[in-house]
């Protein structure tokens, strides 16, 4: 039987990351706030993380806020830093993404992002399907040397971008495509079968929906990882 294929969890805190690793998973993102597509993580959080699991399996998502990826010089140096407190904190990977007004891809913004990650894994995230061409950007991300591009092919599920993803795989030289958006279990035979190498899901529940709540609190409950959802994606995988 073969080996199973990697499945990476996006977790926002270090019980997730332990239960994620030890349902199976390969290698986990952490991030905090998965309701507006991940921010960057509190330093707390990540050294706490970084004490619960094989450091070398976190990729840290650097996203300073949401709405949308274009940033201004000011958003791009706070990137940098937070880059390089991750790495010196023993990260593996970082996660980043940057576009221009156009829908391009920033090539300065990466460049320096890559020479604040030094020898971390460096993962361009979810930004290329927000891009005017993302098979452009996707092109232009090999050639610039990322060392893992994380897209759902320009689709919202990456299972209707699964002949995106196949096109990609298929020129994606050294560079490692990791299906993710909207993945279910259910879908990652097909993922794989399209020749992407790995895949990203949250494998998210909800828990603590009987806490107080309400004006200032936010909705009732918050998110946590799903060991079942991670040993159902890792099983698939396989």
């Amino acid at each position: 039987m073969s080996a199973p294929r990697p499945v990476e969890i996006a977790v926002q805190d270090p019980a997730g990351a332990r239960s994620a690793i030890a349902a199976g998973a390969a290698r986990l993102e952490l991030c905090q706030a998965l309701d507006l597509g991940g921010l960057t993580p509190s330093l707390a959080t990540l050294e706490a993380v970084l004490a619960a699991v094989d450091p070398a399996t976190v990729n840290v998502l650097v996203r300073p806020r949401g709405g949308g990826f274009v940033y201004e010089p000011d958003e791009v140096a706070l990137v940098c830093a937070d880059i390089r407190a991750c790495v010196e904190r023993g990260a593996g990977g970082v996660v980043v993404g940057a576009l221009t007004s156009a829908g391009g891809l920033d090539v300065d913004a990466l460049r320096r992002w890559r020479d604040a990650a030094g020898p971390a894994t460096l993962v361009f995230h979810r930004a290329v399907d927000a891009a005017a061409d993302p098979a452009a950007v996707f092109d232009a991300l090999v050639a610039e040397g990322v060392d893992r591009v994380l897209t759902s092919g320009g689709a919202p599920r990456s299972i209707d971008g699964v002949a995106m993803l196949a096109a990609f795989a298929a020129r994606s030289g050294s560079v490692e495509v990791m299906a993710g958006g909207g993945v279910l279990p259910a879908d990652i035979p097909a993922l794989f079968a399209a020749g992407v190498d790995a895949v990203h899901l949250s494998a998210r529940g909800r828990a603590g929906r009987d806490a107080p709540s309400g004006p200032g609190g936010g909705s009732a409950g918050h998110d946590v990882t799903d060991p079942a959802v991670v040993a159902e994606a890792v099983a698939a995988a396989g």
